[in-house]
């Protein structure tokens, strides 16, 4: 089966991607190859649905770039398309002195960024956005909404076939040779070829990477974040969605409350480390997956360096008292029996040899494949924008 370009991963980014891709140029022969039987079933359809407004990122990287262009794309889409969504706004809340300079650091990235109306708040002006916040200062960012990412990735799917793209589900790949201006991509069903291949292969991204060049020198590391819900009756503690100000040594952004499209509030989520790249639950372990974790020298030095933070959110992972004691930092009405427990999501983290657990987008050029090597968050809501920057380096080979 010959095409023009093979993309690899059926989640937000790979769908997106797929889609630009066709939109920029619809007589381009696309496929779309993934695993699961079903699109979006890992990171797009396991993460908190937030719009994310782009305010965290550093000016100038990738993600800052992509988040907020990519914003506006969704924004427009699912306008477009009446994918139900919501800007509902949120504050980004301090709750010690220490994090005040962290805070401004955020309101300035943000208006760096080009964020219009950023409010900074005082304890007071806090609690008329969010009357049960403990806060001594915050950040109200109108941008910020909801949204269904599985919905969201559904609906690329369903546009990207009407417009001639095809989808290949249940098609996992083992292998991808090359000759001098063919790639061939090997799943146990079937072998396709085309000019070039776009690795959107997220938790796997890194896997499907090495098949395509010897340069990869990061690897992903799954980290599982779990949530919980709040009990129907205390759901009007939260009125919008509330963060805490994020420590500024690691990519995550702490636990925090997320009103949803369809009803109800998430409290989370935390960061483990998963003993599978696909572990969703405690129990689940791949002990060779796990091995390679272990054994990637990067996670040694980041075991060195910070397992006392890790140390405390394995134990908050184990401990619905302690994870609730997280959570009263913002809302100290919450109590352990207002917690249900919800589902879970594993990030896909890429990390490199020195330690360093990457802060930015990551893609990575061959002559003849594209690697989106690390899109954690905000990737869902950079998709589209993702998407159109893949689909500039793709148009540049055709």
């Amino acid at each position: 089966m010959q095409y023009d370009v093979i993309v690899i991963g059926g989640g937000a980014v790979g769908l997106a991607t797929a889609l630009q891709l066709v939109n920029r140029n619809p007589q381009l022969k696309v496929v779309l190859l993934e695993k699961e039987n079903a699109v979006a079933n890992h990171q797009t359809g396991n993460n908190s649905n937030v719009i994310h407004s782009g305010i965290y990122y550093k000016p100038g990287s990738l993600k800052a770039k992509n988040c907020i262009h990519g914003y506006n794309l969704l924004l427009d889409f699912c306008k477009q398309y009446n994918v139900p969504h919501n800007i509902c706004g949120k504050v980004i809340v301090a709750t010690a002195d220490n994090e005040l300079p962290l805070l401004k650091n955020i309101f300035d990235r943000g208006q760096q960024n080009g964020l219009q109306n950023l409010k900074m708040l005082n304890a007071s002006e806090l609690r008329e956005y969010e009357p049960h916040v403990a806060g001594i200062a915050g950040i109200h960012v109108p941008q910020t909404g909801i949204v269904d990412y599985r919905v969201v990735a559904e609906k690329y799917a369903e546009v990207l076939l009407q417009k001639g793209g095809e989808i290949k589900l249940g098609e996992k790949v083992i292998d991808i040779r090359f000759s001098t201006n063919n790639v061939e991509v090997i799943t146990p069903k079937a072998t396709y070829s085309s000019k070039l291949v776009v690795n959107c292969a997220g938790l796997y991204s890194d896997k499907i990477a090495r098949l395509t060049s010897q340069n990869v020198n990061v690897k992903i590391i799954p980290f599982r974040g779990e949530y919980y819900k709040l009990k129907k009756e205390k759901e009007y503690l939260v009125k919008t969605l509330i963060y805490p100000v994020p420590d500024p040594n690691f990519p995550f952004l702490g636990v925090h409350f997320t009103t949803m499209v369809g009803g109800g509030v998430e409290c989370g989520p935390n960061a483990v480390l998963a003993f599978k790249r696909e572990g969703y639950k405690k129990s689940d372990i791949n002990l060779a997956e796990l091995g390679e974790t272990l054994a990637w020298p990067g996670f040694r030095k980041i075991v060195s360096k910070y397992w006392r933070t890790g140390f405390g959110e394995m134990y908050r992972s184990y401990s619905k008292k302690a994870f609730t004691e997280a959570l009263q930092k913002l809302l100290p009405e919450i109590k352990e029996e207002d917690l249900i427990e919800g589902g879970a999501g594993v990030r896909a983290q890429a990390c490199d040899r020195t330690g360093g657990l990457l802060d930015d987008f990551m893609i990575l050029e061959e002559k003849l494949a594209i690697n989106v090597c690390n899109a954690p968050s905000p990737a869902a809501t950079s998709s589209l924008s993702i998407g159109e920057t893949v689909a500039e380096l793709v148009q540049k080979r055709l």
